[in-house]
């Protein structure tokens, strides 16, 4: 009875934390593209944002409102990596953001399991399905016939959010490898992805030139309480979206994470359509879309049949472990 309830508790959590990251992942994408309309500044921005999950982290953790252990040296360094590509990932996915319109953006993103699969292969993993591999050529086609019929296609743009996947691939895996083998909780990913990116970010934020104009313009903006509520909902959900992707990633795994983003992207896609400046309609782009889209749902599925398909000797064993 006790192997029974500890399984359903798993499948419980695991659900959770997947549908929880769907949810925080759609919203996010509409947050991100409603600010940078008004701010620019996306290192600036992510920059915050990372500044107040350290802050909270640390401050919930002196209060005993979390049980993330205290900065440790060798954890940190073998954590740099997942903190540099997270980073990145999000710095050219907000930059691409300027450039690309929501639908296409999502429909590049979902080239990241197709990237994952291939990081696979290399990192000595079996070979995916026939099933998965042709979803995953569908998917990019998809994006190829889409790019085409794109009116707004911006080739800056497009290069960041490609950029992006390659960068949200690489820190995918390394989440799941360092979860797995370190034992660390979701939070204190969190809070080492954060600490250590603060230092990287405030060197590019000079860099780029966007201090101090930046820190000056957010300070002017805050007068608007519209743009000051949106500011704020942005920093919240952005603790919440890296909460929940990393709680996903290291309850489930890397392949779950993308998959949950490929399916809240359906959505997002449909409502990218006719909101924040919205796309305008040409029969090859919605064509490339929507097979994209199928691409990503038969992925999803073939998924799940893969991870179906193991339940009943994972079941045998509970069995004859009881009797």
């Amino acid at each position: 009875m006790d192997g029974m309830a500890d399984t359903e508790t798993s499948q419980f959590l695991s659900l959770f934390a997947s549908v929880s990251y769907g949810f925080a992942s759609m919203a996010m994408v509409f947050i991100n593209k409603a600010i940078i309309m008004q701010y620019a500044y996306s290192m600036t921005l992510l920059t915050v944002q990372q500044l107040t999950t350290t802050l909270l982290i640390h401050i919930g953790r002196e209060m005993g409102y979390t049980k993330a252990k205290p900065v440790n040296m060798e954890t940190a360094k073998k954590l740099l990596w997942v903190s540099l590509f997270y980073n990145a990932n999000v710095a050219f996915a907000l930059a691409s953001l300027k450039g690309v319109n929501i639908p296409m953006y999502i429909a590049i993103k979902r080239l990241t399991p197709l990237a994952v699969l291939v990081a696979g292969f290399f990192l000595g993993k079996k070979r995916p399905s026939r099933q998965v591999s042709f979803s995953v050529s569908l998917t990019a086609t998809g994006v190829l016939i889409a790019a085409l019929g794109d009116f707004s296609f911006d080739l800056f743009g497009y290069s960041m959010a490609f950029t992006s996947v390659f960068f949200q691939t690489m820190y995918l895996v390394l989440v799941e490898k360092s979860g797995a083998e370190d034992g660390l909780s979701s939070v204190e990913i969190m809070f080492y992805n954060s600490f250590l990116s603060l230092p990287f970010l405030m060197f590019l934020i000079v860099l780029t030139g966007e201090f101090p104009n930046s820190l000056s313009l957010l300070l002017a903006k805050s007068t608007s309480l519209s743009f000051l509520l949106i500011f704020i909902i942005s920093l919240v959900m952005g603790i919440i979206l890296n909460f929940t992707m990393f709680l996903c990633t290291v309850i489930n795994s890397a392949l779950t994470t993308t998959i949950v983003g490929v399916l809240k992207g359906v959505g997002s896609t449909a409502l990218g359509f006719f909101i924040l400046g919205g796309v305008e309609f040409h029969a090859l782009n919605v064509i490339g879309l929507a097979i994209n889209t199928a691409g990503g749902v038969w992925y999803s599925y073939a998924k799940y049949q893969e991870k179906k398909s193991k339940l009943p000797k994972l079941t045998s064993d509970i069995e004859t472990h009881r009797k």
